[in-house]
């Protein structure tokens, strides 16, 4: 609570007839007041913390509310755009940024959260669920991918327009196809889709809880019939980008931190493997160590000492043979 700004409600009747207490801005709908503050930067909190709750809190407006927001972070409105704009039709305003005086009929001071990465269709209006908010992710980041998809076609049409062109075989065929009919068959070679394996997602790590056989797993599942992406976000990769990748998969798998809460993105009925075993600090401690034998004792030294030894100084090692089995089962 200490990184997130204090908000003080007075409650006071006033005549706004009176030009001592004018509206510079007057709305004529509600606001919602929330912070940015707290574990903003993470985005396991930014969306069990931020994203999620605001669905929670402002969906039943459709999009008629205004969004008010104390720590208020340009590049946060820029990350979260595509989801904000589903949110609401109007620009969101910077509590501490913007000195104006702006009257709104009703006003919503903190969002509402069920549970962790939670909505509880039994507390919502007209039964909304995950899947209702899984859906506005949908219509959300769709523009975008599909921008996406057109650029690669254009650039995959270009590359294989060279290399038609340049091809000895072209040059000796005593009568050239139509440009017409060139451009067509350049099309259905983009458009072609062998046989469609089903696709796995490893979320891969580094520095921390990296996977040391992670080529190992990858060459192991390309053998069992899985067409394999190895995807690495940070902070700066582009969310329409990962909700490409594993709304396209079957199955995603991954070592157990703030990355996983893109398991959102998933579509229903997809598989979500996250490990939390098989752990490096075998190798570094006995096995009648604390940290192996009694971690509550660990934990109990705070949350800094905790962090220090079970997610910033071990590895994970997958068990192949074991996992081989689990991954056949996904399929």
């Amino acid at each position: 609570m200490e990184t997130i700004d204090e908000l003080n409600l007075i409650s006071k009747r006033v005549n706004f007839g009176n030009s001592g207490h004018g509206c510079d801005v007057k709305h004529d709908v509600p606001a919602v007041f929330f912070s940015n503050g707290g574990y903003t930067g993470n985005v396991y909190h930014e969306f069990n913390d931020g994203i999620i709750p605001l669905y929670i809190t402002s969906q039943h407006f459709n999009k008629k509310v205004v969004f008010v927001i104390l720590e208020y972070h340009n590049w946060w409105i820029t990350k979260y755009g595509d989801i904000l704009s589903h949110l609401s039709d109007y620009p969101a305003i910077d509590f501490r940024g913007d000195n104006r005086t702006h009257c709104f009929p009703e006003a919503i001071v903190g969002l509402r959260i069920h549970d962790e990465l939670t909505v509880d269709s039994a507390l919502m209006q007209r039964n909304k669920s995950i899947v209702d908010f899984r859906n506005l992710l949908d219509k959300a980041y769709w523009p975008r991918i599909h921008g996406l998809i057109q650029d690669e076609e254009r650039e995959a049409q270009e590359k294989l327009r060279k290399q038609m062109s340049s091809s000895p075989s072209s040059e000796s065929e005593p009568e050239s196809e139509s440009p017409q009919k060139q451009e067509y068959i350049i099309k259905q070679k983009v458009q072609e889709n062998p046989l469609k394996k089903p696709k796995l997602v490893i979320l891969s790590r580094d520095k921390s809880r990296e996977v040391t056989n992670e080529n190992s797993m990858v060459k192991m599942a390309e053998e069992i019939g899985f067409e394999v992406e190895v995807l690495k976000p940070d902070r700066t990769t582009e969310l329409a980008k990962i909700y490409r990748s594993l709304n396209a998969s079957d199955v995603m798998i991954g070592v157990h931190g703030a990355a996983m809460t893109h398991f959102l993105f998933l579509r229903p009925g997809s598989v979500f493997i996250q490990v939390i075993r098989e752990s490096s600090l075998y190798e570094k401690y006995d096995k009648n160590d604390p940290v192996l034998r009694d971690p509550q004792s660990i934990t109990k030294k705070g949350w800094e000492f905790t962090k220090k030894i079970y997610l910033d100084s071990q590895n994970v090692v997958f068990g192949l043979r074991g996992f081989r089995k689990r991954l056949q089962h996904a399929q």
